[in-house]
């Protein structure tokens, strides 16, 4: 079962904007530090941030001052605002749990950014 679904990636020039959205199952998400990671071609998946149920908040270096995470309980819905995009974002992003184990990681959305 699909249980974790990233949407809102897409093409955009460097300096713009995303906003991703990742849903999750609320048995998972209400009880769930949560978190989104990134794959880029030839690479392993990074971490770039992630929030608590509570919201405290933790961000790579990478991508700190730039994007903006955030969690909407009611919604079971996790964000990712993605400012000041550079090429060197592009990657497939995904959300997933940040402790315990991992759920089945999702397809992804594409975040490609042109120079």
């Amino acid at each position: 079962q699909v249980q974790l679904v990233e949407s809102g990636g897409g093409l955009v020039q460097a300096g713009g904007s995303l906003r991703l959205s990742c849903a999750a199952p609320g048995s998972i998400f209400s009880k769930n530090a949560m978190g989104w990671y990134r794959q880029a071609p030839g690479n392993q998946r990074e971490f770039i941030a992630g929030i608590t149920r509570g919201g405290s908040i933790n961000y790579a270096d990478s991508v700190k001052g730039r994007f903006t995470i955030s969690r909407d309980n009611a919604k079971n819905t996790l964000y990712l605002q993605m400012n000041s995009l550079k090429p060197e974002d592009t990657a497939v992003y995904y959300c997933n749990v940040i402790r315990g184990s991992k759920l089945d990681w999702g397809q992804g959305t594409q975040v490609t950014v042109s120079s």
